[in-house]
């Protein structure tokens, strides 16, 4: 028997409420990819770290015409995403492991690296 592969997209999302519209967008795409019984995973860079901010998607600008940030995030969590957070990127912004939400892990470059050499496909964001 031959055992079928499971695709994966990792989604990149390098942006926070400076360019709300944009960092929606990895949100909306992970969300419909595991809908469609893809793996996703997300992994939050730069400004992009901030969404991982325990109370920062609730503040959140709208974008785009998006269901908000928190709407997507939770629905992505709950769907069985997995978010991971650039360790830098926190500790540069001043925020503590502990001020993350619940389902996120924070990460470094190695093992994106290794995510991205895995997925069938790696979208920038």
């Amino acid at each position: 028997m031959t055992e079928e592969k499971t695709e994966k997209i990792l989604y990149i999302c390098t942006c926070g409420e400076n360019r709300s519209e944009i960092a929606h967008i990895p949100f909306v795409l992970a969300n419909a990819a595991l809908a469609m019984d893809i793996e996703a995973k997300i992994v939050l860079q730069g400004d992009g770290a901030n969404l991982a901010k325990k109370g920062y998607a609730e503040t959140m600008p709208q974008g785009g015409g998006f269901p908000p940030i928190k709407e997507l995030l939770d629905s992505f969590l709950e769907l069985g995403g997995k978010i991971w957070v650039c360790g830098p990127c926190i500790k540069e912004r001043n925020i503590a492991e502990s001020d993350l939400i619940e389902k996120s892990e924070v990460t470094a470059a190695g093992s994106v690296n290794l995510a991205a050499l895995e997925s069938d496909a790696v979208l920038v964001f």
